[in-house]
């Protein structure tokens, strides 16, 4: 039963855009939130109503709409019927509606709308006599049976295309803006028998029965395949429903502009959403209807064209859009209708953009006064950051240019050349990078668009489906490149000079000029990056204004941010990278890591040495090379802390493959040449084999079972700060971790033996070190006796890496390749645990180890260092946590530090 059923009597299901805010977002959605907003301010809106989230929710648990739902419609349309003077589908002069989703968070094309509810064969007739134009009658209704019948009826939508691609070959007619009165009236005739063919029943001709049916089928666009992709992909909950908006239509096809009765439709944003510049950005098309400019199918004029063409409106939409920008308090991005010289907004909604623009309006906003520098924080985010982190092309390559179109969304992208999305996909999952090269691109072609590197359209512009949805997606983008002919069928791109692209062959596009070259053009590293890296200074004369725009960002996150960052860094190398980066320390430095390559054989002889003098031998060859290690990485992060993990190797990392050795010295049997070494080997490798290496011998239990393993990592690190502190007078701030505990016992033995090391260097250099102690929480059980633990314990960080693995149960090599895919489509993870840390298990662990060890010791530091501790949402609940420093790989030091900011900055707004 739904949880409404006893409520629906008196449930609010139906909201007047009279009575609504932009505050309702959950009720309303995003757009009737908005179009309710624009109504309050006294904005021209068409008048209209709006079915909430509410309606959705109980639609989609029972099947069924809310009883009460039909009676509150009905109320609603008699008071806008009343308000317009004519009724729903009226044959001599009709109201005609549009019905169209609505969800929370914008979702740019992924459900649906239908235009021109209410037109019928009757009531075609009496829109005709009204507008005085048989034309404009006629092609609004072959619009309506197009929308419904794929929309509603889930008609393929190609036969429709089909259809109206024959008949402008028969009139010759380039556009749909050709055909005549006569040719939409065949056409009419044509989409009703494919209706009826395809989808067993005739078009309706009752305009509530449409209504009520395209009201249904928006409830259930919310769970379509491409709805529920691109929330997967935006991070957007399952469970949030859509609502729906009822709106009197108004008309920018009722024919070419003249004596200020003409009319158009067009997008427009209040800065240009690539770029952040201010200024007049935006696509117009004439006699079109609204869906006209998303869809593509005619190339749009910029929007200052508009000056010349409409004055009048141009001035009253230039007045309209600084109302919402300083309403709004940030770019907004406006869909408008002008029907016979009147302008009419449709929708507004805070822009999406690109990471660029993010950067550049958030400082813009702030000079302005209209934000200040916490909710400038909130304006941009660590995703944004990392892509503008990504390389561009070179500006001097020699390449061969194929042609230009509009800079959609800007990137460097290289691949092969495919026509279909399900192509993409297909070569993407085998490891090729494609260009998604289209006509147009259209909701169907999303998974494409997200399998692909960048996409390549002939036709759209700015505010075309292929433009919108890669910014919102990060991915780079060119537009409407006219003059390269895209034969989708054929899997070929023709140039005007007759070069010709077939699938497979390479191409690079230029998401920031709009450029598109023959194969792979080179690429240089970001200004973004040159700037971390601080071979650019941002307040140079000449600096980059977007390198001007983050380096105020971040300024603003550093100066705000609580949590500190630190780097997982093994040599000094990256180290030096990771400060250079903003690093304030090591969060993690893995001592395995620096015995791969031909260190390995070394780390193989003490693991399988048979005696105490193989031991030795094989400590002693070990020490120098750790000790030299140290000291380069203690200089490079002189004055910071440095957390170094104690040796963690799963045993099969450092011994030899037992299938390949098991052959070697069968084939030397076979030959009667067998090496006593090998067959040695061999035996010490059964001895030692484990089914599952990860959950084996390794990190403390190493250290147990092999004398004088960890006391000699401990003797490397406290001699190497010795050294350090002693002949170069630095200051080095070793942290020593013990890995993979589970029991307080395993920590007071190592800790005991260390403290013993340590004592005994200390008195041979005559230096007080200052060295601590602590242990990585990587354990479930270690996690739930952190009380315990915390009395050995100087610090605690936690490996949420292996955290994750032992709270799920399973690996995560094994399992990305496996049904993770599955469990991500069935919903049952909204993302990879891997990727963001899974608050609910693993976050609920993380809390009650940081509250159990602090009660223990109140002096208790507390970090991450699995590489949850880059990932944007997982910096967040650090932070709330209670953590005191979270730490991750060199190149995403950045992005934390900005979440880290963002974090405290929403502590405060």
């Amino acid at each position: 039963m739904s949880e409404y059923s006893e409520k629906e009597a008196t449930h609010k299901f139906v909201y007047d855009f009279t009575e609504g805010n932009k505050d309702l977002k959950d009720q309303l959605g995003g757009k009737g939130a908005n179009l309710a907003e624009m109504t309050k301010l006294g904005l021209p809106v068409p008048p209209g109503f709006t079915i909430t989230t509410a309606a959705c929710k109980v639609y989609l648990e029972s099947g069924v709409a809310p009883t009460a739902l039909s009676d509150q419609v009905s109320t609603h349309l008699e008071a806008l019927e009343a308000k317009m003077g004519k009724r729903l589908g009226q044959p001599d002069d009709p109201l005609l509606v549009s019905v169209r989703s609505g969800a929370k968070f914008s979702m740019p094309g992924m459900m649906d709308t239908v235009l021109n509810i209410g037109l019928s064969d009757e009531s075609v007739q009496g829109l005709a006599a009204q507008a005085g134009d048989e034309r404009f009658a006629w092609d609004s209704y072959r619009r309506l049976i197009q929308m419904f019948g794929k929309t509603v009826l889930a008609v393929d939508g190609e036969l429709f295309e089909q259809a109206l691609e024959e008949a402008k070959r028969r009139r010759g007619a380039a556009t749909d803006v050709e055909l005549s009165a006569e040719d939409l009236k065949q056409l009419v005739e044509q989409f009703k028998a494919i209706v009826g063919k395809q989808a067993g029943r005739e078009f309706p001709q009752d305009p509530r029965e449409q209504m009520d049916l395209a009201v249904q089928a928006v409830f259930d666009s919310w769970n379509g395949d491409r709805a529920r992709l691109y929330r997967r992909q935006e991070r957007i909950p399952h469970d949030l429903g859509t609502a729906v908006n009822i709106c009197s239509m108004v008309f920018g096809n009722l024919g070419p502009a003249a004596d200020s009765r003409g009319g158009g439709t067009g997008v427009a944003f209040t800065r240009d959403p690539a770029t952040g510049q201010q200024g007049v950005y935006g696509d117009y098309l004439q006699n079109a209807q609204g869906e006209d400019v998303v869809a593509g199918i005619r190339n749009t004029v910029p929007l200052a064209d508009l000056e010349q063409l409409d004055k009048t409106s141009y001035d009253q939409l230039m007045q309209i859009m600084e109302t919402l920008e300083t309403h709004y308090k940030d770019l907004c991005d406006i869909e408008f209708t002008i029907e016979r010289g009147k302008l009419w907004m449709l929708q507004t909604r805070v822009g999406k953009r690109t990471a660029a623009a993010a950067f550049r309006i958030a400082t813009q906003l702030v000079d302005q006064g209209l934000i200040d520098e916490a909710e400038a924080l909130q304006r941009v985010n660590g995703a944004q950051l990392a892509q503008l982190m990504f390389p561009r092309f070179t500006s001097d390559a020699q390449a061969q240019q194929l042609g230009w179109g509009i800079a959609a969304s800007p990137g460097a992208a290289v691949g092969k050349a495919v026509f279909d999305s399900y192509t993409a996909i297909k070569w993407s999952r085998s490891g090729e990078k494609v260009i998604l090269i289209r006509r147009e691109t259209n909701p169907d072609d999303l998974d494409g668009m997200l399998a692909a590197e960048g996409i390549l359209t002939s036709r759209g512009g700015k505010t075309s489906h292929a433009a919108v949805v890669a910014r919102g997606m990060g991915k780079t983008c060119v537009c409407g490149a006219e003059e390269l002919e895209v034969d989708t069928k054929r899997r070929r791109l023709t140039t005007q000079g007759g070069t010709v692209i077939e699938e497979g062959d390479l191409v690079s596009i230029d998401g920031s000029s709009g450029k598109v070259y023959l194969g792979e053009v080179p690429v240089v590293p970001s200004p973004v990056v040159e700037y971390f890296e601080g071979r650019m200074h941002a307040g140079a004369d000449d600096a980059d204004e977007l390198v001007k725009a983050v380096h105020r960002i971040m300024a603003y996150a550093d100066r705000m941010r609580r949590l500190r960052v630190r780097a997982n860094a093994d040599n000094a190398e990256d180290a030096a990278r990771a400060r250079r980066f903003g690093a304030q320390g090591i969060g993690l430095c893995r001592t395995e890591h620096m015995f791969l390559g031909e260190r390995r054989e070394m780390v193989e002889r003490l693991i399988l040495a048979d005696t105490e003098s193989q031991r030795d031998t094989a400590l002693a060859g070990l020490l120098p090379l750790q000790k030299g290690d140290f000291v380069e990485l203690f200089e490079a992060m002189d004055g910071l802390p440095v957390t170094v993990r104690l040796l963690d190797p799963p045993l099969h990392e450092f011994l030899p493959d037992i299938t390949e050795l098991s052959v070697r010295v069968a084939l030397a049997e076979s030959r009667k040449d067998a090496n006593e070494n090998d067959l040695r080997l061999l035996q010490a490798v059964h001895r030692l084999h484990e089914q599952n290496p990860m959950l084996g011998l390794r990190g403390v239990r190493l250290g147990l079972v092999i004398p004088g393993l960890f006391t000699m990592q401990v003797r490397a690190i406290a001699e190497a700060a010795a050294e350090r502190k002693i002949t170069a007078k630095g200051d080095p701030r070793a942290e020593i971790m013990i890995p993979l505990v589970g029991t307080v016992q395993e920590l007071e033995i190592v800790r005991e033996e260390a403290e013993t090391v340590i004592a005994e260097v200390e008195e041979t250099y005559g230096v007080d070190l200052g060295l601590t102690l602590g242990t990585m929480i990587e354990l479930p059980r270690a996690a739930l006796t952190a009380g315990q633990i915390a009395e050995s314990a100087d610090f605690f960080s936690f490996g949420t890496n292996d955290l994750t693995q032992t709270v799920w149960g399973f690996s995560r090599d094994d399992v990305e390749a496996s049904f993770f895919t599955a469990y991500l489509e069935k919903g049952i993870f909204g993302v990879s645990p891997f990727e963001t840390i899974d608050k609910d298990g693993v976050g609920a662990l993380v809390r009650s180890a940081v509250e159990a060890g602090r009660a223990t010791r109140p002096d208790l530091k507390l970090g991450v260092c699995g590489e949850h501790g880059g990932d944007p949402e997982s910096v967040h609940f650090f932070h709330e946590a209670g953590l005191d420093y979270v730490s991750c790989s060199p190149f995403r030091i950045p992005v934390a530090r900005l979440e880290a900011g963002r974090a405290a900055a929403g502590d405060v707004s």
